[in-house]
């Protein structure tokens, strides 16, 4: 019998959440496999993965025919397809919640990304998904922009649960941090319980490396006539999104260990878990496993595309290295300043930010033209 090395990770404190979401799967009872007898004890989706879910899926039909029949409107009918596939498999996920005291069994879904710079939009929405969706073990998805964040602290503190999304730079991660301590402060201070919210912080990964790695090959083609600077910009290619992450964590033990944090916990409070995403090797000569090996550790979360899960399920090398090789982690990102390399972190995390957005504003807006087309055609004339 192999070994499944997802159950090996649980071992160092790491949660294994499966980064895909679709009605086909749970109804063929794939999900409650993956979550009894896999080690998946978690589910993020997003509007990428709710497009391929259901663009040209029949599954869907009988539920878009009794949206038009009801003279729905397009969004209420993509809204009515999503928040059952979510509550389903909250409920699948359920078992998962109630043993780890509500540390995982959860299912992340997110705000339309449309609304992603607009606070009170997003508040509000968020407010409806938690209270529509109706399960306890539902996080509400908000991008971890500006505008992002005092929605986060509102929510939170209303006990919505939160999964902060599209984090890239440390920076960014520390503000959503204390964005999460602050509407638990708020909560605590109207004597609510703050026991049971929970949070993630969804930190990405493979996309700074692949921004990073375009930029130093166009130097590279560009032509380097010194040795040791071509040296210097390969030793960066595929390194900076574990080092920036190795970094991150570094700031989570700060957190934790504050007189702030420290206060909350004696109340119940949860801890905010960073989650790694965008965990999926884009470059064919990385390993196809890297994200995961690479950042296991204790009271975190890693988020797999299904691929992903059964490459690391059958290869891949578990230990707890999320602490290994930190000084290497902060020289590395220091080198990025150095003029032979000339790479401006923080403009790359600004880039990165904007456009993760539009990748999931253009496959939202897909989907509801793909669902226009389909309204149209079962509408009675």
């Amino acid at each position: 019998m192999t070994t499944n090395h997802l159950l090996e990770i649980k071992n160092y404190g790491q949660s294994i959440w499966m980064d895909n979401l679709s009605r086909d799967i749970i109804k063929s009872g794939e999900l409650k496999d993956l979550v009894e007898n896999k080690g998946i004890c978690g589910i993020t989706s997003n509007p990428t993965i709710f497009e391929k879910a259901i663009a040209n899926n029949a599954m869907y039909d009988r539920d878009i025919e009794a949206g038009v029949r009801a003279g729905l409107p397009t969004y209420k009918i993509y809204e009515s397809l999503v928040f059952q596939d979510i509550r389903d498999a909250c409920d699948i996920l359920r078992p998962v919640y109630e043993a780890s005291n509500g540390l995982d069994g959860y299912v992340s879904i997110e705000v339309p990304p449309t609304i992603a710079h607009d606070t009170e939009a997003t508040i509000a929405e968020a407010r409806r998904y938690f209270q529509e969706i109706g399960r306890e073990n539902v996080m509400i998805k908000i991008p971890g922009t500006e505008p992002g964040l005092p929605a986060v602290e509102q929510v939170i503190s209303e006990g919505v649960n939160v999964n902060i999304t599209l984090l890239f730079s440390v920076q960014s991660y520390i503000n959503t941090a204390w964005a999460y301590i602050r509407g638990l402060e708020k909560r605590a201070a109207q004597g609510q319980d703050i026991s049971k919210v929970a949070s993630v912080a969804s930190f990405f990964l493979s996309r700074i490396d692949s921004n990073i790695d375009a930029k130093i090959d166009a130097k590279l083609a560009k032509g380097v006539d010194d040795l040791n600077v071509e040296a210097k910009l390969k030793a960066i290619k595929g390194k900076v999104a574990i080092a920036n992450a190795k970094i991150a964590y570094q700031e989570y033990k700060k957190i934790v260990q504050s007189d702030r944090w420290q206060a909350l916990a004696a109340k119940g409070a949860k801890v905010q878990r960073l989650l790694w995403a965008s965990t999926s090797t884009k470059d064919p000569n990385y390993s196809d496993v890297m994200y995961v090996d690479e950042l296991i550790g204790p009271e975190t979360v890693n988020t797999l595309p299904p691929a992903t899960i059964e490459a690391c399920a059958d290869h891949c090398n578990v230990a707890n290295r999320l602490e290994t090789n930190l000084e290497e982690a902060y020289n590395l990102m220091e080198s990025l300043k150095d003029p032979d390399v000339n790479i401006d972190i923080d403009k790359v995390m600004d880039e990165l930010l904007t456009e993760g957005i539009d990748k999931f504003v253009k496959p939202f807006q897909s989907l509801m033209d793909s669902l226009e087309k389909k309204v149209k055609q079962l509408s009675p004339v």
